[in-house]
Order: structure tokens, then C-alpha cells, then sequence
């Protein structure tokens, strides 16, 4: 089929993803009839529908907008809201006022959540397993976090981002989606709309779940937060299960040969591309492409998926968690394999970072779920020559409050909610090494220097895989909706090497 020129491939775009319910029904018949088919002429060849156009496996034409420092991205989030005050931002100056209330003009009129709003105090809790100066720059990272610590000089710090939210749910959906309300593309199901699949027999955005021993369980983490919202449903991401059955249904029954099940899928495609283009319904061929997917996969995931061809160094590198599937080191693992079968977007969700209340007993084990994992990723594609290209993202949806929750030094105590600055880092992927940006006041509770929302972070991921966010759109309720939402948004240059 034709391709659309890129000067028209938005509006062009738009046409050909009707939907509105298949206007109203695939309208039947008359004037319905010829409105439809003047909505869904391409104006060349007469073909209705190109699944590339609309950013099929080969993304849209004109993507990437320049060229591109990173060809793939491994998000490492954290869902619960990681202490940032143990891990990245711990001061001398809170040593000194450990104990202390934190004065009335330091909180200002920020949001409380519920769980401390009406607290008679508020004391302030130093960096609780102290920290010490890593890599050339002497950048502070905590002792709860020593093999993090180990790869300070690969990595660039954020210390000053901030988001409205101060809840779970409305959190994770907004740094993912670019909205905290519910209905939104992901960031993965942009990046396989626009840039498309680098290898045929993997979906482009694969995802990984994995429950931490410091909160268990952790806060619930829902589909669509990996999700397509309005995009065309093959872009959402696919989850692998630990276990034998890695994706539910993608064996065949007893009895059903790969042949037959070919012979199947090209009956069924064949009839299911001729509904696409007599009711003009994309999800139609998304639904094709799920199926060959789903056929390509039977024989790429186990592959995928076995460790056997791992040597021991491997495991010692990630650590014996490694071994064990749904770990967060056999997933950090799996990252890895995934990057080199050319998976373009792949996010482990890790859950369990939620310490309001025991930080002392919760947060060291959560710490040492991830921490030797985290850094053995990037020392692992750095050895394979893919650290260059990949961007390695870690960070949660925000962080901690410098002060208690709950009595000061009570077993029960731990730290609530806090949008207003967190910190986040990264790795590879055209990214500086061994960089410290923005800075927090002296209690770790506002941004003193160089702020950066969660939109300036995903325009800066876009704009390190060669996307202009500006002008990566979808239109969708009249509105040209894009990952870093409708409000302004900027790359953070100083990040980028």
C-alpha cells in the first residue's frame, strides 16, 4: 500500500481512525454510506486502511523527527514513591535538625495527604542509614543503596523533579501517561506508534511486574497504565509472567498443529481485513496483528525467556535473585535479553515502595530487592556494548517527606507522600555520566535550583529517541493530545551529553 506523505500524515491519520463507535455503528447504508467512504479515501491508490500509516511496525513515516541518540529505552519504575531523602538527597544540615519541627514557611500551602495533614507535628527525620560521596564528582548517594553507589559515574542524578500529584494511582498514571486522569496512551504504546517494532517476531513494548519485601503488597498496579488509550490497541505493551506460560494463551490447545494454526490465522486474517475495509474499523487490524504477534511469539518467547545459555558469571553479576523468575534481578535480566532481541520500549514495574509506617524494617529489604540488579544492568549493557544506545531510567511517581509520619523514632513511624521534589536518575542513551542536576532546599522538601516536571522529563526521553513532543500528536476529543500533555513542556538540554 501507499504511504502517506509525511506532510499529511496526522490529518490523513485522523480520517482513517474513525472509530467514534465505527461512526456510530458502521453505518449501514445511503449518505452514511458515502460519508464513510469519503472519510476513509486515501486520495491514491484507493486502499482504506495502511496499518504502517497509523503506525504499525515500521512506526510513522518522518519518525524519528532527527536522529536519535538512543534506539531503546529499560524504565526501571518504582512504583510507591521511593525515599529520596535515604537514597539520592540526604544533607549534612538534617543531621544537625534531626528532631526538629519543620517550620510552618518550609511546608507553605503544599497539599497533605490524609494520613498526616492533621499531625501536631512535624520532625524532621534525617537520612536514616546516613550516606557518603560517590564516583569523581562526589555526588551523595546513601548506604542503603552501595552498589547503586558503585555506578555514580555512569549515571546523571535529577534531584529536582516534582508532579502535582500526591497519590498513588493519580501519580503513576500521570508520569506514564502524561495525565492523571485515566484513558491515556502510555509511554511505551507512543514510542511502538510512532517508531514501530525493530524486530518482527517481538511486540515493541514489553512489560515486567515484579512485588518488592519492603511493602508487601505493594500498591496495585492496573493494565492500562501500559495501555494504548486512544491509540490502536496493538501498540498497548504485552506482560510477560514469570513461569512456564510467560503470556497467557499463546499456546495452542492440545491438538492444534502450528500448521493448522497457520492455516487458521490466514483465513481468519483474510476475513478480518475484508471487514476492515467495508466498516473501516482499525481495531480490526489491530486485532490481525495481535494474532500474527501472538503466532511469532510462540516460538521468540520461550527462546527469550530460557537462561540456560547464560553463563555463571551472569548470576553473580545480577545475583541469585536472578535464578528466580518474577524477581525484580530476573526481570532487571530479562531487560537485557529484550534490548539485544531489539524490544524498543521495556519497563519493569516493582512495587512495594510505600513506607508510611515501619521504614526502618521495610525500606532496607526493598533496597536490596533492587539495588545490586539496578546497577548490573548497566554495567551488563555496558560490557555488551549497548549502554551507549540504551536509555535506563529509575524513579517512581515521587518521593518521601523529610519529616515523620507518626511518632519520631517509634517502630511504626515512616514518611509519607511528597510530590513537591523527588529524585530520579539515568543512564546511557545520550545521556550525560557522572551529572548532577537541580537541587533541593536544605530540609529536601523544595526545589532550590533548575526544577524539572514529569512533562520535561518525558519530552527530554522523546527527544533522546529523535521525537520533537511538540509535534508527536494524536488527535482525540478535540484535542491534540501527546504524552507530555497539554500544557508546556521542555527537554532538559543540560541533561542530555
Amino acid at each position: 500500500m501507499n504511504r502517506i506523505p509525511l506532510s499529511s500524515t496526522c490529518d490523513e491519520m485522523q480520517r482513517q481512525l474513525l472509530t467514534r463507535r465505527s461512526l456510530f455503528g458502521k453505518t449501514a447504508a445511503g449518505l452514511g454510506g458515502v460519508a464513510l467512504g469519503q472519510m476513509l479515501s486515501t486520495g491514491s491508490s484507493g486502499a482504506l486502511l495502511d496499518v504502517n500509516a497509523m503506525g504499525g511496525k515500521e512506526g510513522l513515516p518522518g519518525l524519528p523527527h532527527f536522529a536519535p541518540k538512543a534506539k531503546r529505552v529499560i524504565y526501571l519504575f518504582q512504583s510507591g514513591g521511593p525515599s529520596h531523602v535515604d537514597l539520592f538527597d540526604g544533607k549534612d544540615f538534617l543531621e544537625k535538625h534531626h528532631g526538629s519541627d519543620l517550620p510552618p514557611s518550609v511546608r507553605g500551602d503544599q497539599r497533605l495527604t490524609g494520613m498526616t495533614a492533621r499531625q501536631a507535628s512535624f520532625p524532621v527525620v534525617k537520612s536514616l542509614w546516613g550516606g557518603k560521596r560517590c564516583g569523581e564528582r562526589g555526588t551523595w548517594m546513601g548506604n542503603i543503596i552501595p552498589h547503586m553507589q558503585g555506578i555514580a559515574d555512569e549515571m546523571t542524578i535529577v534531584r529536582s523533579m516534582w508532579t502535582e500529584a500526591i497519590n498513588h494511582d493519580p501519580g503513576v498514571t500521570y508520569i506514564n501517561t502524561g495525565s492523571q486522569q485515566m484513558g491515556h496512551a502510555s509511554m511505551g504504546a507512543w514510542l511502538s506508534y510512532g517508531l514501530g517494532r525493530a524486530n518482527e517476531n517481538f511486540p515493541a513494548y514489553m512489560v515486567l511486574l515484579s512485588q518488592g519485601t519492603g511493602k508487601n503488597p505493594g500498591q496495585p498496579l492496573f493494565s492500562r497504565l501500559w495501555g494504548s488509550g486512544y491509540l490502536p490497541s496493538s501498540h498497548q505493551g504485552v506482560m510477560l509472567r514469570p513461569g512456564a506460560n510467560p503470556v497467557l494463551y499463546l499456546k495452542n490447545p492440545d491438538g492444534v498443529s502450528r500448521d493448522s494454526r497457520r492455516r487458521l490465522l490466514d483465513t481468519l486474517g483474510d476475513l478480518n481485513r475484508q471487514h476492515a475495509e467495508a466498516a473501516g474499523d482499525p481495531e480490526t487490524l489491530a486485532r490481525v496483528e495481535a494474532y500474527e504477534m501472538a503466532y511469532r511469539m510462540q516460538t521468540s518467547v520461550p527462546e527469550l525467556t530460557d537462561f540456560s545459555d547464560e553463563p555463571e558469571s551472569t548470576f553473580k553479576l545480577y545475583g541469585e535473585e536472578a535464578r528466580r523468575p518474577g524477581t525484580f534481578a530476573a526481570n532487571c535480566l530479562m531487560a537485557r535479553r529484550m534490548a539485544q532481541r531489539g524490544v524498543r520500549f521495556i519497563q519493569l514495574f516493582h512495587r512495594g515502595w510505600d513506607q508510611h509506617i515501619s521504614i526502618r524494617n521495610q525500606l532496607p529489604r526493598q533496597c536490596q530487592d533492587v539495588d545490586q540488579a539496578s546497577a548490573a544492568l548497566v554495567r551488563d549493557l555496558k560490557s555488551h556494548g549497548m549502554l551507549e544506545d540504551t536509555l535506563v531510567i529509575w524513579g517512581g511517581e515521587f518521593g518521601r517527606t523529610v519529616y515523620s509520619q507518626g511518632e519520631l523514632g517509634a517502630p511504626t513511624s515512616g514518611r509519607d507522600h511528597h510530590g513537591r521534589c523527588f529524585t530520579t536518575w539515568m543512564a546511557g542513551g545520550g545521556v550525560k555520566a557522572g551529572y548532577d542536576h537541580g537541587m533541593t532546599d536544605d530540609y529536601s522538601y523544595n526545589i532550590a535550583q533548575d526544577p524539572v516536571h514529569i512533562r520535561d522529563l518525558n519530552a527530554t526521553i522523546l527527544h533522546l529517541l529523535g521525537i520533537d513532543h511538540e509535534r508527536f500528536t494524536f488527535k482525540f476529543r478535540g484535542l491534540n493530545q501527546r504524552l507530555t500533555g497539554v500544557e508546556e513542556a521542555h527537554v532538559v538540554k543540560d541533561i542530555v551529553a
